[in-house]
């Protein structure tokens, strides 16, 4: 079986959950025998794409904005699959397309009218409708995917859950490893916010917490820079608010393993890695009980209905006791274990597998 990966999303993205997911994907698939594959790409200073040895095929003059809503027009081996990183997909009549659905935050969150979101939209909704099969990373994805387009097939959709890099894992002597990468910084003496900061993340309410809890700090990774407005929310206790921009997966992984615990108070996630990624890690995970959330940490997260400050102090506090604590760690340890990156690879291969074969009597 012929298979082409689109990685457009290296060059829409520095770093973020969907590179990841494509990289994991990549990574296995450029060493499998049993396939030939090939890459296309474009121009990009991804972070995963520099770990990964691929010769990206496509070549282009159009700028990226243009390009990445844009088929592919390269001319593909005969009933190939096209799988894209990102919303395109090739019109060749003899190929398969498969695309995968990560979340609806353009749909729920964005302005009506705003240009990017009208752009997203159709490109989206092209490739769902040229598109052999679908996969979804989450029942809630699922869910979501049928309420905005009612007209596609269940049949065609198969649910494939993310993973969590083998580096997330709970360490001995972890007190050492924190003082290497940052000193100043004490086993649970601070609390984890991990990814953006956009709206629905709820940013300031992590930050309304650690103004509540003092004998804490905050712990944020990733995303840009403080904007001026978020300064302001932390104006009277900045030192105890610590950024790092960016960061390597060993390096998270330590920053978990002595955290309180990671506070996730988004009200939306079409999966969630960094929740997964810190139960693997052994930290304790409070977050909200919204959209996917509930699927990846099951019984394992402190979960509040209400994404309120209260509600989250409530469930940090029952965190500082020792029993609940060790329970909570167990119990994360069992569920991650659900989840990982060669059963995500396993079963996305059977998928094209079983789309091609429904396909075959359709193709030229």
């Amino acid at each position: 079986m012929n298979i082409a990966y689109d990685n457009v999303v290296f060059s829409l993205q520095k770093v973020g959950g969907i590179s990841n997911y494509w990289y994991q994907l990549s990574k296995r698939l450029q060493n499998s025998i049993d396939h030939s594959v090939s890459f296309y790409g474009f121009k990009d200073e991804n972070l995963f794409r520099k770990e990964l040895k691929l010769k990206s095929l496509t070549k282009s003059k159009l700028p990226l904005q243009l390009f990445r809503y844009l088929p592919l027009t390269t001319k593909l081996p005969s009933r190939s699959i096209f799988h894209s990183s990102y919303y395109r997909v090739c019109l060749q009549r003899d190929v398969v397309n498969i695309t995968t659905v990560y979340d609806f935050v353009y749909e729920y969150y964005s302005n009506r009218l705003a240009p990017s979101k009208l752009a997203h939209s159709f490109q989206k909704q092209f490739s769902l409708n040229h598109s052999q099969g679908i996969i979804c990373i989450s029942e809630s994805t699922k869910k979501d995917l049928l309420h905005f387009y009612p007209h596609i097939d269940p049949e065609l959709v198969k649910v494939i859950y993310l993973g969590a890099d083998e580096k997330f894992t709970p360490l001995e002597n972890k007190q050492s490893y924190l003082s290497l990468i940052s000193p100043s910084l004490k086993p649970l003496q601070y609390i984890l916010y991990v990814g953006s900061r956009k709206p629905y993340k709820n940013f300031s309410k992590a930050v309304e917490v650690i103004a509540l809890n003092t004998d804490l700090i905050l712990v944020v990774i990733g995303g840009k820079e403080f904007s001026s407005q978020e300064k302001k929310l932390f104006s009277s206790f900045e030192n105890r608010i610590l950024h790092f921009t960016e960061t390597n997966s060993y390096d998270l992984n330590i920053f978990y393993n002595n955290a309180f615990c990671l506070l996730y108070p988004s009200v939306y996630e079409g999966f969630g890695i960094p929740p997964l990624e810190a139960i693997k890690a052994g930290c304790p995970v409070v977050s909200s009980n919204a959209s996917s959330i509930p699927e990846v940490v099951g019984d394992a997260g402190l979960l509040v209905a209400d994404i309120t400050v209260d509600a989250l102090v409530d469930k940090v506090n029952m965190l500082r006791n020792e029993s609940v604590r060790k329970s909570i760690i167990d119990r994360g340890i069992r569920q991650s274990e659900k989840f990982s990156w060669d059963r995500c690879f396993d079963q996305t291969i059977e998928f094209y597998e079983e789309t091609y074969r429904r396909s075959l009597r359709t193709l030229g």
